[in-house]
């Protein structure tokens, strides 16, 4: 049985429903925003090996790790705010729908 809706009031599971996609939305942008951090920091040469006393190959191979760990530790904390941009993409798109 469906449960009545009176005024601006919404039945739990619909909040609940809405949180939950709203949440799964704002971590996939929090996580483009880490991808998106993560390549400009490659670019600005983040992780390269240095030419002297360097960590060798281990080091080349690894880098990315490193990188890609601060872009998601830079995007969670706020990060430049293209996160919140694609956030309010998606929840437009979604409304849209």
């Amino acid at each position: 049985m469906a449960t009545p809706v009176s005024g601006n009031t919404l039945p739990a599971q619909t909040i609940a429903t809405t949180a939950r996609r709203e949440s799964a939305l704002h971590e996939q942008a929090v996580r483009l925003e880490a991808t998106f951090l993560s390549e400009m920091l490659k670019h600005a040469g983040l992780g390269e090996a240095r030419e002297s006393f360097g960590g060798g190959i281990g080091e080349e191979q690894f880098a990315s790790f490193l990188r890609d760990e601060q872009a998601g530790t830079m995007a969670r904390a706020g990060g430049i705010g293209l996160a919140e941009t694609i956030f309010q993409a998606l929840q437009k798109g979604t409304r849209d729908a």
